[in-house]
């Protein structure tokens, strides 16, 4: 069996993705291995904010992906913060497309070992009508996928 060394996990900020990113973390520290976090940017709003940055100058697409990538980046840090106990090296991807497309991307890129993510995330409604984010990857991921539910 290959060690996992190289855990990634995919983290939408959604509670889904919190309990996920516990899941990671755990498994990092105990097999004294790496975490990498991947938040995608959707492409669908990329495209809004394009739409409006044409009537007007107030905002442009690279500044507001300037700004999610140092928001969003606060926030994985201060769920960091809460949740590791040890010194595990930890890096962070930023990606703008497809959400599942970009995950399994990921991880061919950053070599992952496994990909750890919630069986659900931010939006349920494009779920029942095309097909969860999570199902596609499960269905394409190249390496094992650890899916966490959120404990009733």
């Amino acid at each position: 069996m290959k060690k996992i060394r190289r855990i990634m996990v995919a983290y939408d900020m959604s509670g889904y993705s919190v309990e996920a990113l516990q899941y990671a973390v755990g498994l990092a520290e105990d097999g004294k291995g790496e975490l990498i976090i991947v938040n995608v940017i959707n492409q669908r709003d990329v495209d809004m904010i394009e739409k409006i940055s044409m009537e007007t100058s107030s905002i442009t697409v690279p500044k507001y992906l300037q700004n999610q990538e140092r928001d969003r980046g606060r926030l994985i840090q201060t769920a960091l913060n809460e949740i590791i106990r040890s010194d595990i090296p930890v890096k962070t991807v930023f990606r703008v497309g497809t959400p599942y497309l970009e995950l399994i991307q990921s991880v061919k890129d950053e070599g992952a070992d496994i990909l750890v993510m919630g069986s659900k995330g931010r939006n349920n409604l494009a779920g029942v009508l095309f097909g969860t984010t999570a199902e596609k990857v499960f269905r394409r991921c190249p390496v094992p996928l650890l899916s966490v539910r959120i404990p009733k």
